[in-house]
């Protein structure tokens, strides 16, 4: 017989057990959660990358490609090694950063897999795949860098890397992890959502000791990758190896743009690099070796170098003055160089003739009236007034912000304003003959070569343009390019007052560019020469051909090299030669622009 004090702990006991017993048949026949934790525990998840998507020229010439890779992934649970000498030297790794990278993978997990060397070339893949075998917790993950059969359009094309911390914080939809590729500059970077493409997934059933044991689930649960897709860039793959060829030595940019469509035909930053140095195991060290140039081959001229645009802004002086009905084409101005420094040409000059010669002394007068409208009797404060005005119409041109290029980093230059003058002299204490270089394109007016072509553009298209961008189709489907690129933007200047500009940008070519002239194509151009307080002057050139009927627009800057009828207008009229007629047949004018001798 139970005492009332045994019955109490008999039933303590068998009530413990009831529930011990309850709950063990949970967790056997009713939660299956445990039995999923122990699956998962036992199985591998394989990211299968994308193929980035291709790149081709506006002719269908690839750009770039991809080229197999592959990554060196460890288990470090399962990573022992009894000879660290002899692997280092059958995997081509110092014992350095064998270590390193052995010791992130521990940090990362003991039992997930990390990289232990990465980017291995397909030759040095297939010298080392038969080691793998010795080695337990190693496998190989199949990856791809980027590749170009032609070592051109670096800067435009940009490049890509492994994702870094920053961009990882701002991955919202959560799509990219740890290591990583990423498009970091150019194209790459800009177009990187239709580039990347959709990662798969395998599954792969592995024991405790991590030993593969086949696919799980006969692989009903692996996703395949879906490749990016494939962007037709607008560039013309063989005006830009021969323009980068025509800009070798030298520092400075070259943009050409078709004028119809706001398509840039070629795009250089000089000087130049080769973008396959930039792939492979030893990005790092190119990025770092390019970093340190002194002639900071990484910086992206077009969009982000900022100059003086020295005289091809008198063509915009002259057609807001004949828009804003201060200037005709009859109005006439002597060239009074006590008022500023000017070359020999005939005096008095009208608006063609300003024009065509190039006149600074013309333009500082012109400004003056375009600036100066006796508003309130106040020369100060007409200044002002007459200053914002001016400066609300050049920026219709596309000068003063980014035009919004398909490019991240585009710089706007600067268009000063009267608040600029203010902080720099004070309120009220500055008038026209403090700001008169901005008559002539100089002072503390900046383009960058980008809206430096863009002008051309305008100039050949009589008063509108279309935003600059570098792609023309994505997967072969031209209506996906973002609006902005196909929509007009107009100056507000009408369209009749270009017909003598044109004349006059035409005939300027005989007297301050005539190394530019063709036989058989008219050009209308326009050189300026912006000066530079460091050293020698740049050599500036803005143009579009053929005059009646405008297929190229471009703009040419070549950094230190003197006047702009000769480094600038020479190089730009090569490279209307090759886009027109895609032959060159003036090997003499070409000599002289490879040989780069141009201020001797």
């Amino acid at each position: 017989m139970y005492t009332g004090r045994s019955l109490v702990v008999a039933v303590t006991i068998g009530l413990i057990a009831f529930v011990l017993l309850g709950k063990l048949f949970l967790i056997q026949v009713t939660d299956d959660s445990y039995l999923r934790k122990a699956e998962r525990n036992a199985i591998q998840r394989v990211v299968d990358h994308p193929y980035r998507g291709l790149v081709y020229d506006r002719n269908n010439s690839l750009l770039v490609f991809n080229d197999p890779v592959f990554d060196l992934m460890v288990i470090p649970r399962e990573f022992h090694l009894e000879d660290t000498t002899r692997f280092c030297e059958l995997f081509s790794i110092e014992k350095q950063s064998l270590v390193a990278n052995f010791t992130a993978a521990k940090n990362y997990s003991w039992v997930k897999p990390s990289p232990l060397i990465k980017q291995i070339s397909n030759e040095e893949f297939a010298r080392i795949q038969d080691f793998l075998i010795d080695y337990k917790g190693l496998f190989v993950m199949t990856r791809s860098v980027r590749a170009y059969p032609q070592s051109a359009a670096s800067n435009a094309l940009g490049y890509i890397g492994e994702i870094n911390a920053p961009q990882l914080a701002r991955d919202s939809a959560g799509y990219y992890s740890q290591g990583d590729y990423v498009g970091l500059s150019g194209v790459e970077s800009y177009y990187e959502p239709e580039l990347r493409g959709k990662k798969g997934a395998k599954y792969k059933l592995v024991n405790v000791r991590g030993i593969d044991k086949g696919a799980f689930k006969n692989g009903d649960l692996d996703t395949l990758s879906i490749p990016g897709e494939n962007l037709q860039a607008t560039l013309d793959l063989e005006l830009q190896v021969y323009g980068e060829k025509l800009m070798t030595g030298k520092r400075g940019s070259v943009v050409a743009i078709e004028p119809k469509s706001g398509e840039i035909l070629t795009m250089i930053s000089a000087p130049v690099y080769d973008p396959n140095i930039l792939t492979g195991a030893k990005f790092g060290e190119n990025y770092q070796m390019l970093n340190l140039d002194p002639e900071k081959p990484l910086f992206n001229r077009p969009i982000m170098a900022m100059y003086p645009p020295g005289s091809i802004f008198k063509i915009v002086q002259s057609l807001i003055g004949l828009q804003e009905g201060i200037l005709t084409p009859n109005t006439t101005f002597a060239c009074n160089r006590s008022l500023v420094n000017c070359h020999n040409h005939p005096s008095p000059v009208n608006l063609f003739g300003a024009i065509r010669n190039s006149c600074n002394p013309y333009y500082h007068q012109a400004f003056r009236q375009i600036i100066n409208r006796e508003i309130s009797q106040n020369t100060y404060t007409d200044t002002q007034i007459g200053l914002d005005k001016w400066r609300e119409s050049v920026m219709r041109f596309g000068l003063g912000s980014d035009l919004g290029v398909d490019l991240h980093g585009e710089k706007g230059g600067s268009i000063p304003s009267s608040q600029l003058y203010d902080r720099i002299y004070g309120e009220g204490r500055w008038k026209y003959s403090t700001i008169y270089s901005l008559s002539i394109g100089q002072g503390e007016m900046l383009v960058t070569p980008l809206q430096m072509a863009n002008l051309a553009a305008i100039f050949a298209n009589k008063g509108y343009y279309y935003t600059p961008h570098l792609i023309k189709a994505i997967n072969g489907d031209p209506s996906r390019i973002p609006e902005k690129f196909k929509t007009k933007q107009y100056t507000g200047i009408d369209s009749v007052h270009f017909n003598m500009v044109q004349d006059a940008m035409a005939a300027a070519l005989s007297g301050t560019a005539a190394r530019a002239i063709m036989k058989d194509i008219a050009i209308a151009g326009k050189t300026g020469t912006a000066q530079n307080p460091a050293g020698e002057d740049h050599s500036v050139f803005i143009a579009f051909a053929p005059k009646e009927d405008p297929k190229i627009a471009i703009a040419v800057y070549v950094e230190n090299a003197g006047w702009g009828g000769r480094a600038a207008a020479s190089t730009a009229s090569l490279l209307i030669e090759k886009y027109l007629t895609r032959e060159i047949n003036r090997p003499q004018l070409e000599e002289y622009v490879l040989k780069g001798e141009f201020i001797y």
